[in-house]
């Protein structure tokens, strides 16, 4: 089909009838739009041209009567669209059919038009429909009432959401406007951190052109800030980013980002804002009516600034105090965000100072140390090691992952043979990536300091990875009771929690596993003694009773669990 596309398209024709008909005739129809834009972008269309295309688009977006010859139209105006066309995309992208076309063809043109017309047609959560409808309407006074009102958790602002919440706020000149509002700097500081959230979509902040002005005024004026657990975490948070996430990667003037970090050391270090760290319970006065802590004082809030003073301390001080670039050019850096945000503990590798995984994967971020570091995926051996630095957030059979061969030079280590997923909106493949070569014996110091590196685990985390080890080094304490270990880390609900998953089939243990099997879950909750023992005691329980009586199904079907005798916890 994208043949006869091409082949409807090329040569453009001078009226919207003849592409009716070609389309009609081809049998081109409205589920081909993706095709549809894919082939027009790659339309050769001279400079002399651009006049007659251009007037042909406006008819079709303006008198075409079916889909493909109207999303035809969208994605001309993509390339040749004028500030005029804007209230005629804007109507158009309200139909559900035409709205990425419509949007991507704004975004070319008013982006604040095309954020608009995205929020209108994507939110649907009730918390935002306000926000949405002051926006829309463009009420500035009832913007910025809205911006700062709305609960700005994970589970309701994503990236995505994040970025055109800020470019139809037009949020530079919000804040412009209220340079002394700490509630609405705090939102924009906010917005921030979800646009660079690593595990949803790694462009969104790359993708909003204001970010170096908005992360200017942020910093410059964080000092309005209430110096609380909340604000402590939203601030850390942004440092983390502008030291090796995807904030070090926009468009800095020289110098400009590390005097930014700079000011957010000093600030950060402050005794006001040092003392949040040690928080353990919140204060009436601490409540910040934008997050998690206008919940319950005494339970969820409670919980939040706990977990999140701790990370604090473990992490407060990281993004200040990056060793010296090695001689071989290669950085690596465990990053645990934040986690009541529940960001990811990253692996970021960094080379010449700049991260790799989100200048060149779009879809999720690097992978934990336990996976890339614990397992020696790093090393540079004798033999090549093709290695899986990073995941789409969904899985690798969906928006793919990003994957290099490492192999050892004489006194070279090199990384070749990337292989990753065309960039989001690209009809062709990626493109290549050059091989990469560092100092061996430099390489081997950065991966042995990264892989001794402790300091960001939490004790529940520290479990888990003793637990995993203890596991891999005796198996039989599964085998025994025809097990094997599955995924064991910390609970993404309950960082506080270690959590154990195992597969179950009778049989396995003598080597005939009979059926499909059964996903189980011990979860082991911190209990605050040092995590060495209490990772000894999971194991001796684990040697001594069957882990079946004491974990609970999670994985695998309802027939299987009630064949088994065991209760599945889903509905249907």
């Amino acid at each position: 089909m994208a043949g006869a596309v091409r082949e409807a398209l090329n040569p453009l024709p001078d009226d919207p009838a003849t592409l009716h008909r070609r389309f009609a005739e081809l049998g081109v129809r409205g589920r081909h739009r993706n095709l549809i834009r894919s082939a027009v972008a790659a339309l050769p269309l001279p400079a002399d041209e651009h006049a007659t295309a251009r007037a042909l688009a406006r008819q079709l977006t303006r008198t075409g009567s079916t889909v493909p010859a109207v999303t035809a139209g969208l994605a001309l105006l993509t390339r040749l669209g004028e500030p005029e066309d804007v209230p005629y995309l804007s109507t158009l992208g309200l139909l559900r059919s035409l709205t990425g076309p419509a949007v991507q063809a704004l975004d070319a043109l008013d982006r604040r038009s095309a954020a608009v017309l995205w929020l209108v047609t994507s939110v649907s959560r009730g918390e935002l429909r306000p926000l949405v409808h002051a926006l829309g309407t463009g009420d500035d006074r009832a913007v910025r009432s809205e911006l700062v009102a709305f609960r700005a958790e994970p589970r309701f602002l994503g990236a995505t959401t994040a970025r055109r919440i800020a470019e139809a706020a037009r949020l530079p000149d919000l804040l412009a406007e209220h340079p002394a509002d700490p509630a609405l700097l705090a939102r924009a500081a906010r917005l921030l951190v979800r646009m660079g959230c690593a595990s949803d979509n790694t462009t969104e902040l790359l993708t909003y052109r204001e970010a170096p002005a908005v992360y200017e005024t942020v910093v410059t004026r964080a000092g309005l800030l209430p110096p609380t657990v909340e604000q402590h975490a939203t601030l850390l948070s942004l440092a983390l980013d502008l030291s090796s996430g995807s904030g070090a990667l926009l468009d800095w003037p020289s110098g400009c980002r590390e005097r930014l970090l700079g000011s957010l050391d000093r600030l950060l270090a402050e005794p006001s804002w040092t003392a949040t760290a040690t928080a353990t319970a919140p204060a009436t006065a601490d409540l910040d009516p934008q997050g998690p802590a206008d919940l319950d004082p005494q339970g969820p809030a409670d919980v939040a600034r706990r977990l999140r003073a701790g990370w604090i301390r473990r992490t407060g001080r990281r993004p200040f105090t990056r060793p010296a670039v090695p001689d071989s050019g290669l950085c690596v850096e465990i990053v645990a965000g934040d986690p009541v945000d529940r960001a990811p503990v990253e692996t970021r590798i960094l080379v010449d100072g700049r991260p790799l995984v989100p200048a060149v994967f779009a879809h999720g971020p690097a992978h934990s140390p336990e996976e890339l570091l614990d397992e020696g995926l790093l090393r540079a051996g004798p033999e090549p090691r093709r290695v899986r630095l990073a995941e789409a957030w969904c899985s690798e059979g969906c928006c793919g992952a990003l994957h290099v061969t490492i192999r050892r030079d004489g006194d070279r280590v090199v990384w070749e043979d990337w292989r990753r997923p065309p960039p989001p909106g690209s009809s062709g493949p990626a493109p290549g990536l050059p091989v990469l070569r560092f100092d061996a014996t430099a390489y081997d110091a950065e991966i042995a300091r990264a892989e001794a590196d402790r300091a960001w685990a939490w004790p529940a985390r520290t479990v888990a990875r003793l637990i995993k080890a203890g596991l891999v080094e005796r198996p039989e304490l599964l085998s025994r009771w025809d097990a094997r270990r599955g995924w064991i880390s910390t609970g993404h609900e309950e960082p506080d929690t270690a959590q154990v998953h195992f597969w179950y089939q009778p049989g396995l243990g003598a080597g005939c596993p009979e059926g499909d099997p059964l996903v189980f879950r011990w979860t082991v909750p911190d209990d605050g003694t040092p995590p060495e023992a209490q990772a000894a005691a999971a194991l001796r329980r684990l040697a001594e009773e069957d882990p079946k009586n004491y974990s609970r199904v999670s994985g695998g079907t309802r027939q299987r669990a009630e064949e088994l005798g065991y209760t599945w916890p889903f509905g249907d």
